[in-house]
């Protein structure tokens, strides 16, 4: 005796919950911040007066002039400014409608194709809108992978401004140096930074967008280093100087976290993963077993319970292994 369609499409359906929920707790770049963080972020910009809107740069300018009216009219339809953002933030040039296009086409094809081809349609349209997500998720994965890769990369990037405004150099001009000097991600964000002040830009916003554009907690401390020094005064060589050791600590420290929650996180995917391997070889070995479980109104009961209990795990190990840093 097999399972009836209905048993596999909620297997199916809770390996997809649990697999969304470790990749979401687990999967996470070294320095990616979490939501929390990114909260904090957006409040700490509030307090001193830092927009956190899409500036309107020179760059963005330049990007519209390109394209035709009918793209534009498609990069002005809801959602796609996220989208947009998303593309910019991957280090992508592709316009936003177009990835949309694409993910449409890519989840209508293999939708309908998984509908002819599988036993039930519903398990075809569901395949169909994961094939979909996978361009968005791409640059998700690229965005996080650019972000950890900047972060990396802003201790040298500083201390080669400190020594340029040691040397006597504009705070503009220090900037275009680490453009002309760093490789991506850093060369490409501190050139749109130095052409926005170097075409008439203010600094803040141009410090802004380059905020808006790789929106972490250390890259938020740097662009308030600069704002306030700007308006206060000081030695902003010796600030740049001190914050590049800062950030190097903070960077080494998460690679040390992330080495010692290796353990937790390998733990957490094979303890939430188990029962539905125990439950696919089960089904194999003794086809009826499974479904005199699931037949039974007590063993649905128990089945529900046991997953609500997987996923709680779940959560709680992802509290558990997260640290803030």
């Amino acid at each position: 005796m097999e399972l009836n369609l209905s048993d596999e499409t909620i297997f199916i359906g809770m390996v997809a919950i649990a697999a969304f929920l470790l990749m979401q707790g687990f999967m996470v770049p070294t320095f990616g911040e979490n939501r929390q963080a990114k909260k904090r972020l957006k409040k700490r910009l509030r307090s001193i007066h830092v927009n956190t809107a899409s500036p309107v740069s020179l760059v963005r300018r330049k990007y519209l002039r390109e394209l035709s009216p009918f793209e534009r009219l498609l990069e002005s339809l809801p959602g796609m400014a996220r989208i947009e953002h998303l593309v910019e933030q991957a280090g992508r040039e592709t316009p936003a409608y177009r990835i949309v296009l694409f993910a449409i086409c890519l989840g209508v094809i293999t939708g309908v194709v998984g509908a002819q081809l599988l036993p039930h349609p519903l398990m075809g349209v569901a395949i169909g809108l994961l094939v979909g997500a996978f361009p968005f998720l791409k640059l998700m994965r690229q965005r996080a992978q650019r972000l950890a890769l900047f972060e990396e990369q802003l201790p040298d990037a500083l201390i080669v401004m400190a020594r340029a405004l040691r040397a006597g150099h504009p705070f503009a001009d220090a900037m275009h140096l680490v453009a002309e000097e760093m490789p991506e991600p850093i060369g490409s964000e501190f050139r749109i930074v130095f052409m926005e002040i170097n075409y008439g830009g203010d600094v803040r916003t141009a410090m802004s967008g380059l905020l808006h554009r790789v929106q972490s907690v250390t890259v938020m401390v740097f662009v308030t280093s600069v704002l306030i020094q700007k308006e206060t005064g000081g030695n902003l060589a010796e600030l740049l100087d001190g914050l590049a050791a800062v950030v190097r600590d903070r960077f080494r420290f998460q690679r040390k976290v992330r080495t010692l929650s290796a353990q937790g996180r390998m733990a957490a995917w094979i303890l939430s993963l188990l029962p539905f391997v125990l439950a696919a070889v089960l089904t194999l070995v003794s086809p009826n077993f499974i479904p005199m479980l699931t037949g039974d109104p007590a063993g649905r009961q128990l089945v529900l319970v046991a997953f609500v209990l997987i996923v709680c795990g779940i959560l709680w190990m992802r509290k558990i292994v997260r640290i803030d840093a």
